[in-house]
């Protein structure tokens, strides 16, 4: 059991890394489909530089090993970034197809949190930071 799990846990959270990498990358580099998203989604369009900073920084938080608090923080982080996309596609009448990236971000990133080994978990291995 221990051993699918890790193993599930490396699946997923490669591919939310790889996810997240390429969008905060895309989001620096502020590319006219994103600007022009941000500005559909009535955000001002300096927020994808700070959106693209964070996810950049969450993902070597993450990967990295150690330090299980900033871990979690990375995770909250994730979260309430895909949940607010996916909050904010709705409330603006998108379709499934607009809110469907963010939504498999936020599940890879429930996913990646659930099945982390427990050398990953806050208060588990007697370091916090």
């Amino acid at each position: 059991m221990a051993r699918r799990n890790k193993i599930i846990y490396w699946i997923v959270t490669v591919w939310l890394s790889l996810g997240m990498l390429s969008a905060g990358i895309v989001q620096l580099m502020k590319m006219d489909a994103e600007v022009d998203m941000m500005i559909h989604l009535g955000y001002p369009t300096y927020l994808l530089i700070i959106l693209g900073v964070s996810k950049i920084l969450g993902v070597a938080a993450i990967l990295v090993p150690r330090f299980p608090l900033i871990k979690e923080w990375a995770y909250a982080g994730f979260f309430f970034t895909t949940a607010g996309a996916v909050i904010s596609h709705l409330a603006v009448g998108d379709s499934f197809g607009d809110f469907f990236p963010p939504l498999l971000l936020l599940i890879l990133t429930v996913a990646s949190w659930y099945f982390r080994p427990e050398d990953r978990k806050v208060g588990r291995s007697g370091r916090n930071l």
